[in-house]
């Protein structure tokens, strides 16, 4: 009895943290639309770290309009000389979705 208290307990414990662990709507769809094969959370690749845009545009009022326009239309020269392509038919709101996980990364 006292074993499966035990059990219990610890799944209990554990359980919410696995919750946790799964990604987000805004991850998701990240992977999904293949944003994963030039950007990382942590570390540049081609395009930078979710994490430096998120500290680049932390605090700033008009970042959600600029990086939907920015996903939705692509454009150069922010990060260095690589591009970032349009993604037209990607769906506004998805695209927001995408831009406040990656605005959570801080």
């Amino acid at each position: 009895m006292i074993k499966a208290m035990h059990i219990v307990l610890a799944a209990t414990l554990l359980l919410p943290g696995l919750a946790a662990a799964e990604p987000s709507v805004g991850e998701t769809l990240a992977k999904k639309n293949g944003c994963f094969a030039c950007h990382s959370v942590a570390r540049k690749v081609i395009g930078p770290a979710y994490k430096d845009v998120a500290d680049r545009y932390d605090g700033d009022k008009g970042a959600m309009d600029k990086l939907v326009h920015k996903v939705k239309d692509g454009g150069s020269g922010v990060w260095g000389p690589a591009g970032m392509p349009p993604h037209p038919q990607l769906k506004d709101d998805d695209i927001r979705t995408i831009v406040s996980w990656i605005l959570a990364q801080k």
